[in-house]
């Protein structure tokens, strides 16, 4: 049977294995080869430039300021003490769930584990069934088990009552958190500008049919079995009545319409002296001297003003 030394040379293996990973995952996100993959919300934003364009060329894939490493893992507190709303625009969604993660995990555990040495720790070590186990090799470790528990002792229930206990808890935390997530997510989702992935799916494996092309086929599937959700479009008045057609279509033979109406407008303003203005916007060469395009723009104001 396992004994405290089995114990602690697994437990000491898995904190050394999580912390080995910690401070990889700390130190890769500062090396410049890895900006792009550990800050990509900061690129988006254009609140950030790659590391790789300017320095040294050993610079642009390692790292060399050893200041950087002494402060490594900063982040970490700074990152648990920002609020949340705060951190998802620092960060992104993703970083907040992912803390909420770990901290689900101690909602889950640290409430357990005091329970269970309240409760089960007690029970099992007052059963005394190893110690009338004749031949049997146990250690003090083994008391703590459900095994030293006499077959058919009222003590079972203590364990059932606690699972049970254990279930309704993990059940509860896990409902409330993934309450919490999705309502973050649709707040962000609300936030964001709009963009087409938000509202369209890939459909694979579609079946040959000898009568439509795939596009046809897909497009009478959905009109069919989903047309509340489906992208169409009704050409009648307010949408109540009339053809029904393809949304993208429709809309995007309305612009071609507009394009070419404004096209045949800027033609007329063009040709039309009443609409022209004696004026004009006028762009230099970059690099030009500032000092040169003031003095211009007032001689231009005193031939013309």
């Amino acid at each position: 049977m396992a004994t405290l030394q089995d114990i602690s040379v697994a437990a000491t293996i898995n904190i050394l294995s999580a912390l080995a990973f910690l401070v990889a995952f700390a130190i890769l996100r500062l090396q410049p080869f890895n900006d792009r993959v550990y800050f990509p919300k900061w690129y988006l934003k254009g609140i950030r430039g790659s590391p790789r364009r300017s320095g040294a060329f050993v610079s642009k894939f390692v790292n060399l300021d050893y200041r950087t490493y002494l402060r490594f893992l900063n982040w970490m507190p700074v990152a648990l003490k920002m609020p949340e709303p705060e951190l998802i625009d620092h960060a992104g969604l993703d970083s907040a769930v992912f803390i909420r993660i770990y901290l689900l995990g101690l909602k889950i555990f640290v409430p357990l584990a005091v329970l269970a040495f309240a409760v089960l720790v007690p029970v099992n070590w007052t059963g005394k069934s190893l110690q009338n186990i004749k031949d049997l090799t146990f250690s003090d470790i083994d008391k703590l088990s459900i095994s030293n528990v006499p077959t058919g002792s009222n003590r079972f229930w203590a364990h059932i009552v606690m699972q049970y206990v254990f279930s309704f808890w993990t059940c509860y935390v896990l409902y409330k958190e993934y309450k919490i997530i999705a309502t973050m997510r649709l707040h962000f989702i609300a936030s964001e500008n709009r963009r087409p992935d938000q509202f369209t799916v890939i459909v694979r494996n579609v079946p040959p049919d000898p009568d439509e092309s795939v596009s046809e086929h897909i497009e009478h599937f959905f009109c069919v079995n989903h047309p509340d959700y489906y992208l169409t479009h009704r050409t009648g008045f307010c949408g109540l009545w009339g053809t029904k057609v393809d949304a993208v279509d429709h809309y995007a033979a309305k612009m071609e319409k507009l394009c070419e109406a404004e096209a045949a407008e800027r033609e007329r303003v063009i040709t039309d002296p009443k609409a022209i203005m004696p004026a004009a916007f006028v762009s230099f060469k970059p690099g030009g001297e500032q000092l040169f395009v003031l003095k211009l723009s007032n001689h231009v104001i005193l031939q013309f003003g």
